[in-house]
């Protein structure tokens, strides 16, 4: 692979297990890292500031600190093999920089944050894939719970996966994970379930699901939109299909 310093990648790697890279670790990129590791995804996190780089190193796979707005250092990365890269820096010079480059070294897809639209049309310019707006984001997540069926929050990590933070009701009391069976059954993985002010993080297969609690959910949007539709079915029928 050439990767310095990670793991090698062979051909028998499982299909949903993705590579990413964060660059920026600030509070966007380090919320962005730490859910897609949580997700099971292998997460690079670059920053040049040492102290974000110990601060994320416990939650994702590698932290390194580096100056993404040189090339030989994004070379030494062997950036170019992730399946995607967030470019996460508040700095619109080093963000437009960096966009430039990861393109030039043939980054396959590309997610670079904008702090405004004219910043946005010139990361778009420069090759970026998808721009997004952290701040006018929120707006839509906002606009995802009113309408969503028992959702309390949702936040969108990459094109492909969110979590969703949901609301347990009646069909789900008294029956363990294992029970339920929500990735086999519906494709997606419970991260936290939070019972008053306790929160269990990568609950067991037999954790108890009560009423009221609050699970973390990831999974493929997709995935995510055909549970929150199940959910909404279930609370009229009182058991999940």
């Amino acid at each position: 692979m050439g990767r310095i310093g990670s793991r090698t990648i062979g051909t028998g790697r499982d299909a949903d297990v993705k590579e990413f890279a964060v660059l920026g670790l600030g509070r966007f990129g380090s919320a962005v890292a730490k859910a897609l590791f949580e997700q099971g995804h292998f997460v690079l996190g670059v920053d040049t500031d040492e102290a974000r780089v110990a601060a994320i190193s416990h939650c994702c796979s590698r932290a390194v600190r580096a100056d993404v707005t040189d090339e030989e250092a994004l070379r030494a990365l062997a950036i170019w093999e992730y399946d995607a890269v967030v470019v996460a820096m508040g700095n619109l010079q080093a963000s437009l920089l960096a966009t430039i480059l990861l393109k030039e070294l043939g980054t396959k897809y590309v997610i670079a944050k904008a702090a405004s639209d004219i910043h946005g049309k010139v990361l778009r310019k420069l090759g970026a894939d998808r721009v997004v707006f952290p701040e006018r984001d929120m707006g839509v997540r906002v606009a995802h719970n009113l309408t969503a069926f028992r959702v309390v929050d949702h936040l969108e990590v990459s094109p492909e996966f969110s979590l969703v933070e949901l609301t347990a009701g009646r069909e789900m009391a008294g029956r363990t994970l294992r029970q339920l069976n929500l990735r086999a059954r519906y494709g997606v993985n419970v991260l936290m379930i939070k019972k008053g002010q306790e929160a269990t993080y990568l609950p067991l297969a037999d954790e108890v699901v009560n009423e009221g609690d609050v699970l973390v959910v990831a999974g493929r949007n997709e995935a995510l939109t055909r549970f929150e539709r199940v959910l909404e079915e279930a609370a009229r029928t009182g058991h999940l299909p």
